[in-house]
């Protein structure tokens, strides 16, 4: 395993870490606006919040991550 990776995981994890260290002592019910995608006001606990912008951003992260970084398996420019 490269250091690289293993300097990735242990920032995930940390992360992570700080995100469920969060939600244990925020307990009390938050609000959530989000006008564009919710037409009212959503009440729930502040961990599930914070889990999901997590999740949000997770993914977000692992989308951009897989993005084209190399060329495609058809033939490169200029050859018939």
């Amino acid at each position: 395993m490269s250091f690289k990776v293993l300097f990735k995981l242990i920032v995930f994890l940390a992360v992570l870490f700080v995100f469920l260290y969060i939600g244990a002592y925020n307990k009390q019910s938050s609000d959530f606006n989000f006008p564009i995608l919710l037409d009212k006001k959503l009440t729930t606990d502040a961990w599930q919040i914070y889990f999901g912008m997590f999740a949000v951003g997770v993914f977000a992260g692992a989308v951009l991550m897989l993005g084209g970084g190399g060329r495609g398996k058809g033939s490169p420019k200029g050859e018939k």
